[in-house]
């Protein structure tokens, strides 16, 4: 049996689907599911079970023998709002979870791999490399939160036997539940459908001209096969995902016009006060690490992974893998 925490999210549903192409259909599926219609990503998938992510928290602490029989745990379950205000529900939920899980795939010898997140590496000053823990400044409750199990796990040492994914800008098929946290393609799909033009912050920052601003975004499609490529091939670490190349939002709205057939139109908007403090201006995973174990891996395009999201899903009225 595997455990899949979050399996009904973006990158967990994705990576269910992907577990499946592989036949691999005895799956627990952790999550909470709540009002809205994340459910809908479990539609077409094969499982053998699903909990509550509350009942399953209590379970794997009262009775741990129910779970022994588990081969591996992909835990992705976990507030990913990086403007979340609770800071009591974001460790204990993107922390002390994390360490419960790892302290039951330690004692009952279950392969573990987690997401964490290019939020911990804060405004950047630090540089992006993940081979770097010491002296990382997250912005935000989530960005700290995520970075408190990374350094749980370092300093137990296991590094050694874990497998942590700090994921930079994932984008792609699956994320329509996510609201004011999905993508920005998901979001200027929206808002050329709706006014025709698409909306980017103005630069705060006298580097970056508006939409200049850069991240690492990289398609979800990727996540998961690295993700898959990683347990079949028992890698242990912490990595970044991310494609080590940076882009500029211009550049993503420029990749969704061109996918929808339509001449550029940008609206630079005022950045809240609220966001000016966190925003990171520029991001870009250093993948060194990686590529020393898979030289030959050839990250999908931006141009070529809007394309695919924009024509094959969101056009399709958010078709899900």
């Amino acid at each position: 049996m595997v455990i899949l925490t979050g399996g009904a999210g973006f990158i967990g549903s994705c990576l269910l689907a992907e577990l499946n192409q592989k036949g691999i259909d005895d799956i627990l599926v952790v999550d909470n599911l709540g009002t809205g219609n994340k459910w809908q990503n479990l539609i077409g998938k094969r499982f053998s079970g699903y909990m509550n992510k509350i009942e399953f928290r209590r379970q794997i602490q009262r009775n741990p023998q129910d779970f022994g029989h588990a081969q591996a745990i992909f835990h992705l379950g976990a507030c990913t709002k990086t403007t979340e205000p609770d800071a009591e529900y974001l460790i204990d939920n993107n922390f002390n979870y994390s360490v419960e899980l790892a302290n039951f795939a330690l004692e009952h010898d279950v392969r573990f791999m987690y997401a964490t997140s290019a939020a911990t590496y804060g405004d950047g000053t630090q540089g992006y490399s993940d081979s770097k823990f010491d002296g990382l400044n997250p912005l935000n409750c989530y960005g700290f939160s995520k970075h408190l199990f990374d350094l749980w796990v370092l300093k137990n040492g296991y590094n050694k036997k874990f497998t942590g994914f700090k994921f930079f800008n994932v984008f792609g098929p699956n994320e329509y539940h996510k609201e004011s946290m999905a993508s920005m393609v998901f979001k200027a799909f929206k808002q050329v459908n709706d006014t025709g033009e698409i909306h980017l912050f103005k630069s705060s920052h006298p580097d970056f001209e508006n939409g200049g601003q850069m991240r690492d975004f990289i398609y979800v499609k990727d996540v998961v096969d690295v993700i898959w490529k990683m347990y079949e091939d028992e890698k242990a670490g912490i990595f970044n995902l991310g494609t080590g190349l940076a882009r500029s939002w211009n550049d993503l709205a420029n990749s969704v016009f061109k996918a929808l057939n339509l001449a550029p139109k940008i609206d630079y908007i005022n950045m809240p006060d609220s966001l000016i403090k966190q925003y990171q201006n520029y991001t870009c995973a250093d993948m060194i690490k990686f590529y020393k174990i898979y030289p030959d891996f050839k990250f999908t395009t931006l141009e070529d992974s809007v394309m695919d999201y924009i024509t094959n899903y969101l056009s399709n009225n958010y078709s899900r893998i």
